[in-house]
């Protein structure tokens, strides 16, 4: 049997999608869709407000200590921003019930799944 895509433990073959241990029957799936994730902004700006905070309140005190604090909280917000990875994730639509079937980092690979799926969807309906 071919299989026209086989990566980080998801193959496509011309009967089925296998990910993560499950298995869905291209014949029964209506539908294919990503869900593309975001960073959350919340946390990394709270994180940053309340260093600019300390730093402002240590710098209004003449305190080096305080100021040095609030520099570095303004810091560990800015790697909270970088160091954050967006979670993707490939739904299946299955007799009319959609399943999460693969998740990633990665947006271009879920891409390359879902053009894989319709793909053989396609070849399987011709």
């Amino acid at each position: 049997m071919e299989l026209p895509f086989n990566e980080a433990a998801v193959s496509v073959t011309r009967s089925a999608l296998s990910a993560g241990g499950q298995v869905f029957p291209l014949r029964d799936i209506e539908d294919v869709r990503i869900v593309a994730g975001r960073r959350s902004r919340a946390v990394p700006i709270a994180i940053s407000v309340l260093g600019a905070a300390g730093a402002a309140v240590g710098a209004a005190f003449g305190s080096a200590a305080g100021l040095a604090c609030g520099v570095m909280v303004i810091v560990v917000g800015w790697l909270a921003w970088i160091w954050q990875e967006a979670v993707h994730r490939l739904y299946v639509l299955t007799g009319g019930e959609s399943r999460e079937a693969v998740t990633s980092g990665d947006l271009a690979f879920l891409e390359r799944v879902e053009q894989a799926v319709r793909a053989a969807k396609a070849a399987q309906s011709a």
